[in-house]
């Protein structure tokens, strides 16, 4: 393992950095040095990624600070989104709403007290013992098999003015993606499920993800993020590094011209799927142990420091 003065193998093409405790601060702000380390990597041709568990409509933290292509990738995989365009949802990759019933049946066995949350293209739908970690004013609260119905029903928002379609296999033009967003009322087929959440109120975070994989992971992904005991689970194969190969190859960039920036579980594929990876201070232990350098902690603009670095080795 190395610090982050370590020069990677191969001149990197791509930079794909999670946010939540790597390149935000604590207070989700993106400092100075940071914005300054992004866009000189862009001017020198190097294209940057946002790659995180964070719903398109959570992007406006780093929305200003994109300068060549736009695109993020979401929900630790499940959406591909494009910045430049009101944090427009052009790729889905959904998690089959019977499929997560059959996992909320299953954490339910296996973990009594267990609570659900939905979070589909249009916003996050939740059960009422679900703890309000961000309020959702649109958002419907009702046990998980209401959410997860045929016959859901969810407020949304309208179509984006401009009313461009999608890339993917599904429309996002009833995704609510702004503060204005409206009330309409719009069937859950439209928005598929992103995301299903689990949260325990007791058991330890590692506990509960090793306890879920052994009871579902063969229905479904699971990763989780959060210091606490909450679980993200997506259609079984999504995951960031899936849907960032999968950008990388459309562009013509091979694995080992990545350098990727993480600090939690959900990071670890991607991680270890790109040719150079840093582990920020403030890391995992199971994240330290599959990265192959090191860098300072978020709140010390851990990211900023490689950046400068491979700028300055190029």
């Amino acid at each position: 393992m190395t610090d982050a003065s370590a020069t990677p193998p191969r001149p990197i093409r791509l930079i794909a950095t999670d946010l939540d405790g790597t390149l935000l601060h604590d207070d989700k702000r993106v400092s100075d040095r940071t914005i300054a380390a992004l866009a000189a990597a862009e001017e020198a041709g190097i294209e940057v990624f946002f790659v995180t568990g964070r719903p398109a409509r959570w992007m406006d933290v780093v929305s200003d600070h994109v300068h060549g292509h736009g695109l993020a990738i979401c929900a630790n995989g499940a959406a591909v989104v494009d910045l430049h365009r009101g944090n427009r949802i052009v790729e889905v990759s959904p998690l089959d709403q019977k499929v997560a019933l059959d996992v909320v049946h299953a954490l339910r066995e296996a973990a009594p007290g267990s609570s659900f949350a939905v979070e589909r293209t249009g916003g996050i739908h939740y059960e009422p013992r679900y703890p309000p970690f961000l309020l959702d004013p649109a958002a419907a609260i009702a046990p998980a098999e209401e959410l997860l119905s045929e016959d859901f029903t969810a407020p949304s928002c309208p179509a984006p003015e401009d009313g461009a379609g999608t890339d993917g296999p599904f429309s996002a033009d009833a995704e609510a993606t702004g503060p204005d967003a409206g009330t309409a009322a719009v069937d859950g087929a439209e928005q598929p499920v992103l995301k299903l959440l689990a949260h325990h109120p007791d058991l330890d975070p590692d506990a509960f993800l090793t306890l879920a994989r052994a009871t579902a992971g063969h229905l479904a992904s699971f990763t989780r993020s959060s210091p606490t005991a909450l679980l993200e689970i997506s259609g079984l194969g999504v995951s960031k590094a899936g849907t960032l190969a999968r950008c990388c190859a459309e562009r013509g960039i091979a694995p080992d011209e990545v350098v990727a920036f993480g600090d939690m579980p959900n990071d670890i594929e991607m991680l270890t799927w790109a040719g150079t990876s840093y582990a920020m201070a403030n890391a995992h232990p199971d994240v330290l142990a599959v990265t192959t350098h090191r860098t300072e902690s978020n709140n010390d603009d851990g990211v900023a420091l490689a950046i400068e670095r491979i700028l300055q080795e190029r």
